[in-house]
């Protein structure tokens, strides 16, 4: 206790400092999941791409990021055996946000697409370990979540596969795509506002204080589908087709099509993202908080002061603009070719995984099952349509995350102790 109230400002400044860190590794990473797809397809220009991700994960973030926040991210150590210790905790909230921060800049700079929420995980499993024990480890959590590494990008890519064969199937390989795409392109657009409006309700405002039962959720989601289909419905039929460049691509028309459904999956996307995954940064900060506020108190629950949810938002922002064009180049263009067709199939795919997971509780990636979606709309045109060396690195970076972000995090977990006592 009386460390806590010696160095308490000391412990808010640096938890500030390796917060807006952290998040400046969501930022950085995981912009492929909301935009990568987009400028790979070329649908947006990099710069477009950033300004559209800035704009809705920074909403998402502040927003919808919540007004209380878990103490510790996921339930995965018990702190109880720290109550006589509360600094400790402490070290490993601050060492916990500084390790993942490192790792997710390494990743980041390197191109490859990692889970944040892993990256965390793995950094508080390393301070549990050390800091309190084995035993303060809920191994079957961490069992759930290496599991999904196969799962989540499993199912992403079969969906995206199973997407971009009904589009290939219904559209493409018609006499007239053009005109298929307008009378088929309704019910693609209620798979998108229903699932879309699903993510938001399920994971993108689930933080904030607010009870939609699962089945409100449905019905609401049904219903603003349909209202979604009927207007992209009419904005189809207003479509007109490029006949000059359909002479030099047979479906650049029908690419022009799809390309505004997909950046509205994007956006979308990147508003859940901001509102969920921002609970990664802004979680351990407001532990802190909590409880050097409350002279050593260790609570489950934290309330976020709104100066919090704006750190997590500005370190997004600030990511994105500065590192997040290589995960997303790596995502869009070094995985498998990607036009606005397969860019949307992808993209549906990967929201409609995630509305799965929500529903079953599997605590998944989206990074993760965004690249299964992107290797599954490339696998639907063969073996030889993925880069299988880029593929090989990003599963070997999926692997290292936890065991790097816990390494990382003991031994900045011991310095910081060394360092106050």
């Amino acid at each position: 206790m009386e460390i806590i109230a010696q160095y308490g400002p000391w412990f808010i400044g640096l938890a500030l400092v390796f917060g807006l860190f952290m998040t400046w590794g969501v930022g950085a990473n995981d912009l492929a999941n909301a935009m990568g797809t987009s400028v790979g397809a070329k649908a947006l220009t990099v710069k477009q791409a950033i300004i559209i991700a800035a704009i809705f994960e920074f909403a998402g973030a502040v927003l919808a990021g919540g007004s209380v926040t878990s103490t510790v991210r996921k339930g995965i150590i018990d702190a109880e055996g720290l109550i006589g210790n509360p600094e400790y905790l402490v070290y490993g909230m601050l060492a916990s946000l500084l390790a993942s921060g490192f790792w997710l800049m390494i990743a980041s700079y390197k191109g490859w697409p990692v889970s944040t929420t892993h990256s965390i995980i793995g950094a508080l499993v390393g301070f549990g370990l050390v800091g309190i024990g084995p035993e303060s480890v809920n191994w079957g959590q961490v069992g759930s979540i290496v599991a999904s590494w196969i799962v989540s990008p499993l199912v992403g890519g079969i969906l995206a596969f199973a997407l971009m064969h009904s589009v290939r199937a219904l559209i493409l390989n018609q006499e007239d795509p053009f005109n298929a795409a307008r009378k088929w392109g309704p019910y693609y657009i209620f798979v998108v506002g229903f699932v879309i409006s699903l993510v938001t309700l399920t994971k993108g405002l689930s933080h904030l204080e607010i009870d939609i039962s699962t089945t409100n959720s449905v019905f609401l989601s049904i219903g603003l589908g349909i209202l979604i289909a009927l207007s992209g419905g009419y904005l189809l039929r207003r479509a007109k087709r490029d006949l000059e460049a359909e002479k030099d691509q047979r479906f650049s028309s029908v690419e022009k099509v799809f390309a505004p459904m997909m950046i509205f999956t994007a956006c979308a996307m990147a508003f859940a993202h901001g509102s969920n995954d921002v609970a990664n940064g802004i979680g351990p900060l407001a532990a802190v908080v909590s409880i050097v506020g409350s002279g050593g108190e260790i609570l489950q629950k934290s309330s976020l002061p709104i100066w919090v949810l704006l750190v997590g938002g500005v370190g997004i922002v600030a990511g994105l603009a500065t590192m997040g064009y290589r995960v997303m180049k790596t995502i869009g263009t070094r995985i498998t070719e990607l036009t606005p067709t397969r860019g949307f199939c992808a993209e549906l795919a990967a929201a409609s995984t995630v509305v799965l997971a929500s529903g079953t509780g599997l605590p998944v990636s989206t990074t993760h099952i965004l690249v299964g979606a992107v290797m599954g709309v490339g696998l639907a045109r063969g073996i030889g349509a993925l880069d299988l060396g880029m593929i090989r690195k990003i599963i070997m970076s999926w692997i290292i995350t936890l065991p790097i972000a816990g390494c990382l995090a003991a031994i900045f977990f011991f310095a910081l102790r060394f360092i106050f006592g």
